[in-house]
């Protein structure tokens, strides 16, 4: 049976995981989560780097890359290892999601990332979806993280730069939310368009589409493995 391995969005944590970890237990041989540092401020060469040396050694697995890790799971599947079955993306991206403000990259170090409210975060990544529990996580996930990293997180998204998504050899699977405040429809269409076998799979659900919809994902991914044999 194969494993699910789960790249976490801009916090790094894998706190956020835990609703669509124990959907999809069952569905694969184990979920894992593989956290970045905290203190660490890593560009996303480093980070595939630190990816790599924590991955399956030889058994078969899907490398689940959500939102800014995108690049990072997309960049393993165009040199991937001989036991990476699929890669999944969920609300991510391979370039930069917002091509506007990538000449602005720089700026991030001065994104006042503590003093945001959390309503306004709840808004714009959870939307409808928004629960006291999910808010809470959510504030506690970014509270657990140095502010630097998370502003180097956020220019290193903006300045994002895939040359080589045509070379993604393995099947990709693209969970696109259909309420997402952060990235627009056509992110994932470009992506999709830009990848060799790539499947387009809309959920319900706002840009934390893994937190807030965690069975309908987790049943799409598990589906999309098991279709591959």
């Amino acid at each position: 049976m194969t494993a699910l391995v789960v790249l976490p969005g801009l916090d790094g944590t894998a706190t956020l995981h835990s609703g669509f970890s124990d959907a999809a237990n069952h569905l694969f041989e184990s979920v894992a989560v593989i956290p970045y540092p905290l203190e660490q401020p890593l560009g996303y060469l480093e980070l595939e780097t630190l990816v790599r040396a924590a991955l399956p050694p030889t058994a078969p697995f899907v490398l689940l890359g959500e939102s800014f890790s995108g690049p990072v799971a997309l960049s393993i599947g165009a040199d991937p290892p001989s036991n990476l079955v699929a890669v999944v993306l969920s609300t991510s991206f391979g370039n930069s999601p917002l091509p506007a403000l990538s000449p602005l990259a720089a700026f991030a170090r001065f994104a006042p990332v503590r003093s945001v409210p959390l309503s306004l975060l709840s808004w714009w990544l959870l939307g409808p979806w928004a629960t006291p529990e999910l808010e809470s996580s959510l504030r506690d996930a970014l509270l657990a993280v140095s502010p630097a990293v998370l502003r180097f997180r956020a220019a290193a998204a903006l300045r994002a730069s895939l040359p080589t998504l045509a070379a993604v050899s393995v099947p990709v699977l693209y969970l696109r939310a259909t309420q997402d405040r952060l990235l627009s429809p056509s992110a994932g269409e470009r992506l999709v368009s830009s990848l060799p076998q790539c499947t387009l799979t809309d959920i319900a659900g706002p840009h934390l589409l893994l937190q807030a919809a965690p069975q309908a994902c987790a049943r799409a991914v598990g589906d999309f493995a098991r279709h591959l044999g």
